[in-house]
């Protein structure tokens, strides 16, 4: 039995590089989950206000992808890799030196900005580096960070915050930061810029303003206590105007940001439904979940942290074996199974009280992760299945902005749900208790669960949704299955 051959050493110190960022990238998508309620207290702000920590993130990472590619064209990929570097690092900083919650938000999106074009764009790197021959060698390594920070985002902040302070989740990245940028400029190779690619910049000034209008007229929600109040209405109806006017330039422009074309095929449509669905279920209930054990069970951020490490787990366990079955089977013969395991999982999570057993919480956690590894990887891998190889990297921008949108979305909506049923139940004293200004009683506590439960009921009708298109994917396998370049161009 012959050996593969090994790679090239240049590869594999390219791969280091973007290995380093990546993971800084993808674990600060998780690793704030559990410092939120921390947040919230220190700050005196309710979860309507706080979760813009963790959709201002998601936001920018996914308006910032389109923009990676033009950036990569006009000035090459080693320069922009060093200034998303440096973006992302300047804005750790800063957000470990917050001083009020509008601060931190603010300083999140610009951590967003560089984190969002990290990936694409090391991906990119790593892709013209190996060349097309090693490509399912080179993503196998980029994909370890993707299936790991879901396990040790959430424990590792949990650790820093019960340990020394929240300020230390951001810190942390500053000094591999620069280390990950000493090593961009010793190892990564130069490339030429070649300028033939034009920017849509009216399509960006449509998204960008319109997705953050539409968020904050759902955040508004939760703090007005409904839609009334203009505020809501003049940001969602304003947001959605812009969002509609982006979708005609989609379909009119030449080059435009997101080439909404790719839509007409049935196939990609039907995968990258399910995709933004999916995205939504994942962000909004890891928002969720530490909240419900510091909130209502009193445990630290480690214990929350802990607690969540079983989804990784069940992920990480289920991704491949999902994807080669579904390669060999059809997506349609396995997508649908794993949404039932995704949603058998959440549904535990609609019956959760101020007493629920921490074993069964666990397991039901980890039965969701087997569910969403099963679906996640066989619906990206659909969006590629009848487009052609020009087609590959705009298709790529293009779900990965639904996933990161519909992440922000589910955060918002469901930060909006648990805030509106607090203040329902508990008008006097839910707002207090959210902020920290005054300890819940035991009956109190069990409202709040109550609460959380009817939130989490949002997230299993979201995950369930995804059976409809789910029964749509083609349902023949692929002859040579191989994994679509992530390269942005």
């Amino acid at each position: 039995m012959s050996r593969a051959p090994r790679l090239e050493p240049q590869i594999v110190r390219t791969g280091m590089v973007v290995v380093l960022g990546t993971i800084m990238s993808i674990l600060d998508t998780t690793i704030v989950a559990v410092a939120l309620h921390t947040l919230s207290h220190d700050f005196r702000v309710s979860i309507a206000t706080i979760q813009w920590v963790t959709t201002g993130y998601l936001l920018a990472l996914a308006i910032v992808i389109p923009v990676s590619g033009w950036a990569v064209h006009r000035f090459g990929a080693k320069p922009v890799y060093q200034i998303s570097l440096v973006l992302f690092v300047v804005g750790s900083a800063l957000s470990g030196l917050a001083w009020s919650a509008t601060a931190l938000i603010i300083f999140r999106v610009i951590q967003g900005i560089g984190g969002g074009m990290i990936v694409p764009v090391g991906q990119s790197i790593l892709a013209r580096t190996a060349g097309p021959q090693r490509m399912s060698e080179v993503m196998a390594i980029v994909g370890v960070p993707q299936l790991l920070g879901p396990i040790l985002g959430p424990v590792i902040g949990g650790l820093i915050v019960a340990n020394t302070t929240w300020r230390w989740i951001f810190f942390v990245n500053v000094p591999i930061g620069i280390v990950a940028l000493v090593l961009a400029q010793r190892f990564l190779a130069p490339t030429a810029p070649d300028g033939g690619r034009r920017f849509d910049f009216l399509g960006f000034a449509l998204l960008s303003p319109g997705l953050a209008l539409v968020v904050y007229g759902l955040a508004e929600v939760g703090t007005q206590g409904g839609f009334r109040g203009a505020s809501v209405w003049d940001s969602l109806i304003v947001g959605f105007a812009l969002i509609a006017g982006f979708v005609v330039r989609g379909l009119r422009a030449r080059e435009p940001l997101i080439d909404l074309r790719l839509f007409r095929d049935r196939t990609f449509a039907l995968a990258s439904t399910g995709i933004f669905l999916l995205g939504a279920a994942l962000y909004g209930t890891m928002f969720l979940l530490p909240l419900y054990y510091q909130t209502v069970r009193g445990d630290s951020a480690w214990v929350a942290g802990l607690m969540m490490a079983p989804q990784g787990i069940g992920a990480a366990v289920s991704m491949r074996p999902g994807g080669i079955l579904a390669d060999r089977r059809g997506p349609r013969y396995v997508v649908p199974i794993g949404v039932v395991i995704l949603s058998i999982g959440t549904f535990a999570y609609t019956q959760v009280s101020a007493t629920s057993n921490y074993a069964l919480l666990a397991v039901a956690l980890f039965i969701r992760g087997l569910g969403m590894g099963v679906t996640m990887m066989p619906t990206f891998a659909s969006s590629y299945r009848n487009l052609t190889h020009e087609d590959v990297p705009k298709a790529t921008s293009a779900t990965n902005i639904l996933r990161q949108v519909g992440g922000s979305l589910g955060v918002a909506v469901f930060a909006v749900v648990l805030q509106t049923q607090v203040t329902r139940s508990l008008p006097v004293t839910g707002a207090l208790i959210q902020a920290g200004k005054v300890r819940a009683t035991p009956g109190e506590l069990q409202v709040i669960a109550g609460a959380f439960a009817h939130s989490f009921w949002w997230s299993f009708l979201v995950s369930a949704i995804v059976f409809v298109p789910s029964l749509l994917l083609p349902n023949r396998g692929i002859r040579h299955a191989g994994a679509p370049s992530l390269a942005v161009d």
